[in-house]
């Protein structure tokens, strides 16, 4: 067998074997394998040598310590091993003098999904701690034509905080409600002479910029400035043609912040107040003000955001404001996940996403659709801690911590994805009773009646070889001789021994109901369902077996269709 895929199955045989207290189950590393390289099914000749290697390596494994397991996966693949979720201690909040007032500030450009979420939570974190003040200032002045203001995003934004169980003061400050108060401020940092009207097209800027050179129009007295700032506020310029500019030192070892632009025209129209104005305060001008005028006494935000800091400070020493307390944290990254409004923002708008809520955004309300709990989420973003270091997790953490929660209310139920019609020689009428849950008998069972037709997975079908001996979970064993499949027996035991693979199955019988599943990259899975999935009632969460969980969405006439949560 290729060294690389024999190291493969170890890595997934170690994680498995760890995540259920050492001990592996081999059918499941056969399912993870073949998803994992579907290219291996076309090789027939070479399944029994896979098959005799995984149940080779998966005794070896099981006879090992959970210890010993751990650190061999941690030497092979660190990132296969799933971080135990503990409850790190945040450090405290400095320079606490007054009352705790934190603020949120979203952007209104779509709704928070996971990688922004954590920062909202820490807000909420401290305030609880601390009995202080959140308050949620929605951040919607316009900006690049990359980042559109969406109207649907105000309300969601809201909900997601809300089932996150963030809790923040009921007056809702909205910034486009408060342009006349930054006007005010802009006009006394002109009367200071702190701020010019300019009236350079972006390459002079940039270019000026670079050279350290100061724009021709910065000498302007205080008397024209006003002047120029009123026929931008009457609106006598067009967009692009004039900005109002902070001074600071052209000399700064940082181009950007040489003489920052505070305003710029924008003639685009505002979901909230349409176009009643034009001249619009980039982040940190709005936020200066806002921070002081609110009393917010800590300021929990990205790093990316220092520069923004920078100005902010800049600003209030101007106008003699006290400073609050600023905490920066890294940026959160989940392996395998690309996370971006603006491309979320794209496909929603041109309905190739469902909605705002389609599993591809992982926005809160996808999550909360797909049956994500809210407290996973949160145990999920505080392990990673409050750090400046950027941080990379496994989206699997997140999957495990998740798992905690809905496997003990989950029950188990068959769904046979693309599913292939068997007949199995010789099979015996059987009544087959499986409990709902392993763990929870009372919960009651489930009741088939079988022949000597079922319905298997098409993945299962096609990995079925002659001669070996395979097990219908719970039922029977066969095996296939030339193009039939021939019964064996009824007991575990005699599979045990010799047996390649269990499958999850379904007697073939007119009960049976549809099954669409809703996939996390938005394809769909579908099949066939047990009929005691019919009475189940709406956002019900169950296992299926062998697939993984998934939620009941909605009832159709002729279907159920279910969001797939996670494995």
């Amino acid at each position: 067998m290729d060294k690389n895929l024999e190291d493969l199955i170890l890595k997934y045989v170690l994680q498995n074997a760890i995540r259920y207290k050492g001990k592996a189950n081999q059918n499941v590393i056969i399912g993870k394998l073949f998803s994992a390289k579907p290219e291996l099914k076309k090789y027939k000749k070479n399944l029994s040598k896979i098959f005799e290697q995984i149940k080779s390596i998966v005794k070896k494994v099981n006879s090992m310590k959970l210890e010993d397991q751990e650190n061999l996966l941690k030497k092979l693949a660190p990132e296969l091993l799933e971080r135990k979720i503990e409850k790190k201690e945040l450090p405290e909040l400095k320079n606490i003098k007054d009352k705790v007032v934190m603020r949120l500030a979203p952007y209104p450009s779509g709704p928070l999904h996971i990688g922004n979420a954590k920062p909202f939570l820490l807000n909420d974190y401290y305030v609880k701690k601390y009995k202080g003040n959140l308050l949620l200032v929605i951040d919607d002045t316009i900006g690049s034509e990359e980042k559109m203001i969406v109207k649907d995003a105000y309300n969601l934004i809201i909900d997601g905080l809300n089932w996150l169980n963030i809790k923040f003061d009921k007056k809702i400050y909205y910034k486009s409600d408060r342009l006349d108060i930054y006007y005010k401020y802009a006009e006394i940092l002109i009367k200071k002479n702190k701020a010019y009207v300019c009236f350079c097209n972006t390459e002079e800027l940039r270019e000026n910029r670079f050279n350290k050179k100061e724009c021709k129009h910065r000498n302007n007295s205080v008397e024209n400035n006003l002047s120029f700032w009123k026929d931008i506020l009457a609106n006598k310029y067009k967009e692009g043609q004039a900005t109002l500019r902070i001074k600071t030192s052209m000399q700064h070892k940082n181009p950007a912040f040489r003489d920052r632009v505070l305003f710029r025209i924008s003639n685009r129209s505002h979901p909230r107040v349409k176009n009643k104005y034009s001249v619009w305060p980039l982040l940190e001008f709005s936020w200066a003000v806002d921070d002081h005028l609110l009393n917010i006494t800590h300021i929990l935000r990205g790093k990316d955001l220092m520069i923004e800091s920078e100005m902010e400070k800049y600003i209030w020493n101007i106008l003699n404001w006290k400073h609050p307390e600023i905490i920066y944290t890294g940026l959160l990254k989940i392996e395998s996940l690309k996370l971006s409004k603006s491309k979320s923002q794209k496909e929603v708008l041109s309905k190739k996403y469902i909605g705002w809520d389609d599993p591809r955004t992982f926005s809160l309300q996808s999550l909360k659709r797909r049956n994500f709990k809210a407290d996973a989420i949160r145990n999920f973003l505080f392990s990673t801690g409050l750090t400046l270091n950027d941080v990379t997790v496994p989206i699997e953490t997140l999957y495990n911590e998740n798992r905690k929660i809905i496997e003990p209310i989950a029950n188990r139920y068959f769904f046979i994805n693309d599913p292939v019609k068997i007949k199995i020689e010789n099979s015996p009428n059987l009544n087959v009773e499986i409990n709902l849950h392993p763990d929870f008998p009372e919960r009651g069972t489930r009741k088939f009646k079988t022949k000597n037709e079922f319905y298997i997975s098409s993945r299962d079908y096609k990995l079925i070889e002659e001669n070996n001996l395979y097990r219908l979970m719970e039922c029977l064993n066969f095996a296939k001789k030339g193009n039939k499949f021939i019964f064996h027996s009824k007991e575990y035991e005699k599979f045990k021994a010799d047996g390649k693979m269990i499958m999850h199955w379904l007697p073939v019988e007119k009960d049976l109901v549809n099954v669409e599943v809703l996939m996390e990259d938005g394809t769909l899975a579908k099949g066939l369902g047990e009929s005691l999935m019919k009475n189940l009632k709406f956002n019900t969460v169950i296992q299926g077996e062998r697939f993984g969980f998934i939620k009941l969405d909605k009832k159709e006439k002729d279907k159920l269709v279910f969001w797939f949560t996670h494995k």
